[in-house]
């Protein structure tokens, strides 16, 4: 193992069985400052051992220990003297393994329940004697294995909660992840610090030591072209590697036609005059439209996007002379939305333009260094390196840029209309004394028109769907409750100044199970 192989004195090891909430898992571990990856639930014991976990965790997931091909851990773990917890279908397998029995619950547990706490040692220490947790599972451990004693109950499940302490094999049928589980935090930390002995040590000053001598190490003299949007990501991306190879770097900010209203000249202002970074700005607005004629279909438009995109890096490349490298922004959740999570038998969402298989005939070598980042560890990189706050503050915007705000087909119209409805959501929820707690808010044009009166005379025009959800990781989201008052004076504004909109509705649906974005 190369001396930049690992930004970490110490990690837990997530094994993924597929549940949605994985991701969440791995937040709440890094939360406490201790390094957490989600790997493959059949990893090898000797794979493992190599990564020289402090604790493993067994996640949740949608299949049965009853089912005949019921994804299961190599056996071996359970052996290694390594601290074991595992979560909802991770504690059925954890009893599975060691020789408890597994049934079907009557009804199963969905929702939130009370637990009644049997013993408040280590796990629960300070918990007092009861909580409200989030269950959602149909089978259950009816039958403790050898050496496993009851941790916790609820009025259904009888044991809701177990270990066996001398193994270090613990086990929760909650989710002590997701929010709903109030105390989860708490719980997800007696496990890393009271039995698996962490220490907080995680911290991106330590990562981004790191990272730049991996680049470093990678790089050598040679050049980088930087995937520059703007974004959080994109920047923070460009400042870590400007920062270990300097005038090396060539940024590259393609303006696809397909971005904020005034985008392009702030980008300018703030990374060419104001940070000094070596960034050419290219113009293919004409080429992404002409390509986009047509497209209905999301995953087309996606698809279209990113290969346009990497084929205007290419001939960029072309003109500045030889490079080798392409720098991209991709992060932690982008890569599992893109792909099963390291082996993992999660489902695919969405694909992402700067994830994935790249194109054969591209000849660039790709660094991705946040790859491994949640968006809030990002931020905290991208303030350590110097970016201003109205980048680092700045809500996610789609790769792919309004092309998927725009829902059916992408034309120089429904573009404009977009950007300026878009620009005065933009304007108006910045004005909101909520804003720090918000996510995400854009407008989404909708392709469908409907009967309105403007003065006396009739219309006949598009509608704007208004998005704006909270959420801490972009993994779960809520609809943000903004006052009448606000939602009022921006539906009155897009349609008395936006031509081609005479009506704007509000989005109040959650992540799960919509998405955040339409498309």
């Amino acid at each position: 193992m190369s001396e930049f192989s690992k930004p970490y004195q110490e990690m837990i090891a997530i094994l993924d069985f597929g549940s949605q909430y994985n991701q969440l898992i791995a937040r709440r571990v890094r939360e406490n400052r201790v390094y957490s990856e989600l790997l493959p639930f059949d990893i090898s014991r000797e794979k493992l051992l190599s990564l020289n976990p402090r604790g493993i965790i067994l996640s949740g997931g949608p299949a049965s220990v009853l089912d005949k091909d019921a994804p299961l851990p190599h056996r071996g773990i359970l052996k290694l003297g390594i601290p074991v917890l595992g979560i909802c279908y991770g504690m059925q397998v954890l009893a599975y393994l060691s020789g408890g029995k597994i049934e079907r619950g009557k009804g199963g547990e969905y929702g939130a329940r009370k637990l009644f706490i049997d013993n408040e040692e280590d796990l629960f220490q300070g918990l007092g004697k009861s909580l409200t947790v989030w269950m959602s599972h149909k089978d259950e451990v009816s039958s403790l294995p050898g050496g496993f004693e009851v941790l916790a109950h609820t009025e259904t499940c009888s044991i809701a909660a177990m270990r066996d302490k001398k193994r270090k094999l613990y086990a929760l049928q909650f989710h002590p992840e997701v929010t709903h589980t109030p105390q989860g935090r708490e719980i997800i930390s007696n496990f890393l610090f009271r039995i698996c002995r962490c220490s907080p040590e995680w911290t991106m000053t330590s990562f981004i030591e790191h990272a730049v001598q991996k680049i470093r190490h990678q790089v050598g003299k040679k050049r980088v072209i930087c995937a520059l949007s703007g974004g959080v990501d994109s920047s923070t991306t460009a400042m870590l590697i400007n920062k270990a190879i300097g005038k090396n770097l060539e940024c590259i900010f393609v303006d696809n036609g397909l971005l904020r209203l005034g985008e392009v000249e702030k980008i300018r202002k703030i990374f060419k005059e104001h940070l000094k970074l070596n960034i050419h700005f290219v113009g293919a607005r004409e080429r992404f439209l002409k390509r986009l004629r047509g497209v209905l279909n999301p995953e087309k438009k996606r698809k279209i996007i990113g290969e346009e995109f990497i084929n205007v890096f290419a001939e960029e490349a072309e003109k500045l002379g030889k490079i080798e490298f392409l720098a991209q922004g991709t992060l932690y959740p982008d890569a599992i939305e893109s792909v099963s999570t390291k082996g993992g038998p999660s489902a695919t969402i969405k694909s992402h333009h700067n994830v994935g298989g790249l194109p054969e005939k591209m000849h660039f070598k790709l660094i991705e260094p946040l790859r491994d980042l949640f968006k809030d560890e990002v931020r905290i990189v991208g303030k350590e390196l110097g970016l201003p706050r109205e980048i680092i503050e700045r809500q996610p915007f789609p790769g792919p840029g309004l092309a998927v705000r725009i829902v059916g087909e992408v034309t120089p119209k429904r573009l404009e209309i977009l950007q300026q409805a878009d620009g005065i959501v933009s304007e108006e929820i910045r004005k909101y004394k909520g804003y720090k707690d918000i996510w995400q808010s854009f407008a989404v044009l909708l392709p469908l028109k409907s009967v309105g009166i403007m003065g006396d005379e009739r219309t006949y025009e598009y509608t704007i769907a208004l998005r704006v959800v909270k959420s801490s990781d972009g993994m779960t989201a809520d609809w943000v409750r903004l006052p009448y008052g606000l939602l009022e004076r921006i539906s009155q504004r897009i349609i008395n100044e936006v031509n081609g909109v005479n009506r704007v509705v509000y989005d109040i649906s959650s992540k799960p199970p919509s998405t955040i974005e339409w498309e």
